[in-house]
């Protein structure tokens, strides 16, 4: 395949992606802050420095996951359903995002809310 190709299908992945991805980190955030504010004053005991550590884990983990669209977007890219996928794509972020407050939202609750 001619390295143009990926170059295309690459940074139209990255122009789709990454300024999702600040709306991905703020809703897991909202979750997490949630259960916080919710679990509160036990989850207080939760904010220690290895707690936060933690949390940084968690996020860094959460972002990883996130690249996982990538794949499949370059994948569907050097497919015949290229131009289709360009309008449903979307989709992909609306599952992925609801994944992964669901997940953000079982760590969290087991990690401040303990009561």
């Amino acid at each position: 395949m001619e390295t143009a190709l990926w170059r295309d299908y690459l940074s139209a992945a990255i122009r789709y992606w990454e300024p999702r991805r600040l709306l991905y980190n703020f809703v897991l955030a909202v979750v997490v802050a949630a259960h916080i504010v919710s679990g509160w004053p036990s989850s207080k005991e939760s904010l220690h420095f290895n707690g936060l550590l933690f949390l940084f884990v968690l996020a860094v983990l959460a972002n990883v996951a996130y690249c996982a669209a990538y794949i499949v977007d370059v994948v569907v890219q050097m497919s015949g359903f290229r131009d289709a996928w360009f309008r449903i794509r979307w989709i992909l972020l609306v599952i992925g995002l609801a994944f992964a407050a669901v997940l953000t939202h079982f760590f969290a609750f087991s990690i401040f809310n303990q009561r």
